[in-house]
């Protein structure tokens, strides 16, 4: 099947930075969602529409056991495994996108050089809210953001707006939760 959206296969990845997952489809059906870890804040993982465009076997060292290379211009980005798998869920990498080997391992199979993937960031809102699985979708309350002001703690934030601190936390990728600026914008989720 060939589908100018999808690629050869019809399978395609989309990577949601601020959720930190990678979800695995065939067309239009979700075959697989993954955690993964994603760039910290001074070396985010580029937002874009890529391809695969190499696979790699044991590429050593803390690329753990798969790397499958993408075509992100202006650098060597890819999703690999990993040699630390605590980073998984953080903002972590040098902005590549890192799995937990078993999964990068099971992913490799299923994908080929020329699949297409597309890296986003921006809050999911759960479909299904008893579901463990996030689609991707529009920001939840319609997209509400919040200008940080002097004196803003999240807990005070998450407070005013009846929202979790992990749901703030993972809805703006904060590295570090204990440090916000006045006039920073956060999405409220």
């Amino acid at each position: 099947m060939t589908s100018k959206n999808y690629g050869v296969t019809g399978r395609r990845l989309e990577i949601n930075t601020v959720s930190r997952k990678l979800h695995h489809y065939e067309g239009e059906r979700l075959i697989k969602e993954y955690p993964v870890a994603v760039g910290k804040p001074s070396t985010p993982t580029p937002p874009g529409k890529f391809k695969v465009i190499n696979k790699i076997l044991h590429p050593g060292s803390i690329l753990g056991t798969r790397w499958m290379g993408l075509s992100i211009p202006g650098g060597n980005y890819g999703i690999h495994g990993t040699s630390n798998p605590a980073s998984i869920g953080t903002a972590a990498s040098l902005g590549c996108i890192r799995m937990f080997n078993q999964n990068v391992e099971e992913l490799f199979g299923q994908v080929s050089v020329g699949t297409p993937v597309h890296i986003y960031n921006r809050a999911v809102q759960n479909a299904n809210p008893g579901s463990t699985s996030t689609s991707p979708g529009p920001p939840l309350n319609g997209g509400k953001t919040y200008i940080v002001k002097p004196g803003d703690n999240l807990w005070n934030i998450s407070r005013k707006f009846n929202v979790s601190l992990d749901a703030l936390i993972a809805a703006n990728n904060l590295a570090d939760p204990n440090r916000l600026n006045p006039g920073q914008k956060l999405v409220i989720p």
